[in-house]
Formats: C-alpha cells, sequence, structure tokens
C-alpha cells in the first residue's frame, strides 16, 4: 500500500515513431539505442538493415523471425558459405524480401564481415573505431538525422571494402538500432 512518502509512478513517455503497433514498441523500448557489441547481433542488424533499403522498418521486424530461420540463425560463418541452391531456397522463402540483389549482399556481406573481423578483431571493433574516443554517443536533441558524417565515414569504408546495400543513411540506422548512437527524445523513458 503507497504511503505519502512513497513516489507514484512515473508515467511512461516514448519517442513518437513506434507509434502504437507493439511489435515496435517492443523493439523501441528493448533494443533501439542499447549498446550492443556482440558481433552476432552487430550481424543480424546488418543484414536487416541491409534488407530495408527501400522499405519501412516495421516491413523487416515483421520478418525477423523469418530472416534468422532463412540465414541459418545469423551465423555469419554459415551464410558465407551459402551457395548458388542456398540463393534458390531463399528466394522461395516467403518469410523473407526475396530480392536477388538483397540475397547476394547478404551472402557477399557476411564473407567480408569475416574478413574485417580477423583484420580488427572484431566487427565491432572495427565499427567503434570510427566513434569519438571509441564510445557511442547519446543525442539530447529533438532532432533526429537521417545520416551523419560519422555514417558517411563508416558507409563509405565499407563500400570501398565490397558491402553492399550499406550507404549512410542505412548505416546510421544500424548506428541507432546497435546502440552507437543513442536517439531517444530527450524525455523519453528509454534514454
Amino acid at each position: 500500500m503507497p504511503t505519502a512518502n512513497s513516489k507514484l509512478p512515473t508515467e511512461i513517455k516514448r519517442c513518437t515513431w513506434p507509434g502504437t503497433d507493439e511489435l515496435y514498441i517492443k523493439y523501441h523500448d528493448e533494443e533501439w539505442g542499447k549498446e550492443v557489441h556482440d558481433d552476432k547481433v552487430l550481424f543480424e542488424f546488418l543484414i536487416l538493415e541491409s534488407a530495408q533499403a527501400g522499405l519501412s522498418w516495421i516491413t523487416i521486424l515483421r520478418r525477423r523471425e523469418g530472416y534468422r530461420s532463412a540465414f541459418a540463425n545469423f551465423d555469419v560463418h554459415k551464410v558465407a558459405a551459402f551457395t548458388d541452391e542456398d540463393v534458390e531456397r531463399l528466394m522461395q522463402d516467403t518469410g523473407i524480401i526475396r530480392n536477388r540483389l538483397k540475397i547476394l549482399a547478404a551472402i557477399n556481406n557476411a564473407k567480408l564481415f569475416i574478413e574485417v573481423q580477423k583484420e580488427f578483431g572484431s566487427f565491432d571493433k572495427y565499427l567503434y573505431s570510427f566513434m569519438p574516443d571509441g564510445r557511442p554517443i547519446i543525442n539530447h536533441t529533438h532532432k533526429i538525422p537521417a545520416s551523419t558524417p560519422i555514417s558517411d565515414a563508416i558507409s563509405k569504408d565499407m563500400k570501398k571494402r565490397g558491402f553492399k546495400f550499406f550507404g549512410t543513411t542505412i548505416c546510421y540506422a544500424h548506428m541507432q538500432a546497435t546502440g552507437m548512437v543513442n536517439d531517444h527524445l530527450p524525455d523519453c523513458s528509454f534514454k
């Protein structure tokens, strides 16, 4: 029973973009902007964000389990070893976006992801090598950009390495998804 000195529950405030969609709200509250340093999760978001190109993020979130199943639970070594037969299997998989270029890019990007891991020790170390002092950025503004000079630099370097479907806007979305940048609005309860 609450006493006169106990705190009343505070109202939860969220960024406006999740709207009322339960899946979006869960993603906003539990994942978006939360710092991730696990290469498996970074690879998962590389696949998902690349698949998003030209589509809405909720379209991909709704197919996340389909992607998990289709892409070997985001095991980068298994995806890198996918064959032409796997590409044809994926082209028939209704649980994912059946775009041949995006599927081929996912396999290509898996191979390059492994190369980056070999060069830097982890994909996480590679990404954070672009961050000021190797730390995430916490924005305190109501303006959320579509890209930044850091996402420009990362995507430019990744393009030079041969990565596909990872331009600066997708790169910035990846940074937001994995907590390299925390763009929750200043009054958001999940900042």
